[in-house]
Formats: structure tokens, sequence, C-alpha cells
């Protein structure tokens, strides 16, 4: 019956794994259908705002835990600002400019810029021949989607696109960096909350103030059904099923969500948005991968796994 036992709670965190992969690859796709309508930064506030709400909502009134206090605050607050108004927000609108596949493959290389920043401003100097392998390899695998696909189309939108993109990617880099550095005993989804609603505020007062946001009575439903699937299924299904993957399957296959979702990314979007997907990219997607993986898994730091990809 153990074995029984064992077996069944495998197969549900493979399932839980499948379904993180998938839904967090997905919702590359669900941003892009919003940045259609919406500025990225309308997006980006509308969900953080909700899923937060329902977040803070659970764990206050269900759960009954008190605020945080000041010192967990302190703490949040900085979160909100690296994942939530720069990471999130700035991903979103880079998506507006960006291919889908190519944006979410730029996500993907955090990792990477952790090694980069704890190299440089934190004097880790402990870097391996391997992990610098797999730096070039990641590299030099969005380069070579760029370069084979889109170095004839370089205008400013693309450059903007690009550029937002690369500062999201790095801002949640740093945030792993201060997390592996300053830890807080709340709960981490009421956290996650209060990282949402922050940001959220944070968010809306720079839409006001530098974009023109669309009126909530003007918001499609198409826009909607995309805002609303990125919160039940990237905000809270996910991140159920991956604590859960985290809990019945070893760390190293637990990860292998963050290796799967560019690839989710860009089948998705190839097939309900028509974006192209040929051979060269999804080799320059494989080599970028391998990268990855190869700087994850070389790479010791106190014996902490490095965050691998930023979920949009």
């Amino acid at each position: 019956m153990s074995d029984i036992s064992i077996n069944k709670s495998s197969a549900g965190g493979y399932f839980a794994l499948a379904t993180t992969s998938i839904l967090w690859g997905t919702t590359w796709v669900a941003s892009k259908v919003a940045v259609e309508q919406l500025p990225g930064l309308q997006v980006a506030y509308i969900r953080q705002f909700i899923a937060g709400t329902i977040f803070i909502s659970f764990f206050s009134f269900v759960k009954k835990l008190p605020l945080p206090n000041w010192k967990e605050f302190k703490i949040i607050f900085l979160m909100s600002i690296l994942m939530f108004v720069i990471a999130n927000g700035l991903s979103s609108w880079g998506l507006k400019y960006l291919p889908t596949g190519l944006a979410s493959l730029i996500g993907a290389l955090s990792p990477l810029s952790v090694v980069v920043i704890e190299w440089i401003f934190f004097k880790k100097r402990n870097v391996s021949a391997l992990t610098f392998i797999g730096l070039i390899l990641g590299i030099a695998g969005v380069g070579f989607v760029f370069y084979k696909n889109m170095f004839s189309k370089i205008d400013g939108d693309l450059i903007l696109g690009l550029s937002l993109s690369i500062v999201a990617m790095f801002s949640w880099s740093l945030c792993t960096v201060f997390l592996s550095r300053n830890k807080i005993g709340l709960n981490p989804y009421y956290s996650l909350g209060w990282q949402m609603i922050l940001g959220s505020l944070m968010l809306y007062a720079i839409v006001h103030f530098t974009q023109q946001p669309i009126p909530i009575k003007e918001i499609t439903s198409k826009s909607w059904f995309a805002i609303f699937y990125l919160i039940a299924a990237g905000s809270i299904i996910s991140f159920i099923a991956f604590i859960y993957s985290l809990k019945k399957l070893p760390p190293a296959i637990s990860s292998l969500y963050a290796y799967i979702n560019p690839i989710v990314a860009m089948i998705s979007a190839s097939i309900l948005l028509a974006e192209k997907l040929t051979l060269t990219i999804l080799m320059g997607t494989i080599v970028t991968i391998v990268g990855v993986y190869i700087v994850n898994h070389s790479v010791k730091r106190d014996q902490e796994k490095i965050i691998v990809e930023p979920e949009i």
C-alpha cells in the first residue's frame, strides 16, 4: 500500500509539473493578446490588483494572518518594485513590440544574469568554466534567434521591446539575489499578495502619468478574457501546482518547468497568434535552454537553487 501511495504522490507531482509548465508557458500568449488593446503597464496593474486582493483576502479573513510588521513591509515594498513594477510591468510592456517566443526566451535568461550580478557586484569569483560555457550558449542562442529572424526588421519599437524585456529580466534576477540574502518569515502567498497590491498601485500611478490608459468600460471582452486567464491560470492555479510539485518531486525535476515554458510559449503563439515558428527559431531556443540548464546546475551558491525564470 505504501508503494502505491508513493506512486500516486509522484503521479500527482508530475501532473502538477505539467500543469505549471503548460499554464505558465501560455501566459505569455495571454499577455500578448491583452497588450494588443491595452498598454502593457495597465494589463499588469489590473492583473496584479485583482490577484493580490484575492490572496490578501484569503489569508486575512480565512487564515486570520496579522498585517506585516515594519521590517517585513520594507522587504515586501522593495520586492514589489523589483518583481511586479519592473519585472512584470516592463515584460508586459515589452510584449507589445516583440514576438511572444523571443520575449519568453529573454525571460528564461534570468539565471545567467544572476551569475553576472553576483560576479560583478558581490565578487563571486568561484564561477566555473562550465558556467561560462552555459552563459555563452544562452546568449548565443537568443542572438541566433534574433539575428536570423528579425535582424532585417530592426526599428525603434523593436529596440524598445528588447530593452524593456532585458531590464525586466535583470530586475527579476536582482530580486532573486535579494531574496537569497534577505529572508522574510511571512507566508509566501500572503507576502505575494501584498507585493501585487503595492505593485499595482505604483503601476497605476505610472500609467496615468506616462501613458493613456484605456477606460475600464472600453476594454473588450477579448482583453478581459486574457486578463482573467492571467489571474486564474498564471497567478493562482500555476503557483498552487508549482508548490505542490516542489513538495512531491525532487528539486531537479520540479524546476524543469522553466526549460519547457519558452517552448510552450512559442508553440502556443504559433497556433493561436500565427507567429512564425521555424527550425532556426527552435534550434536557437534549444541552444538557449541548454545554456540555462548548464548554468543553473553548475552554480552552487550556499546550496540554494537559482530561480530559473520569471512568471509573466
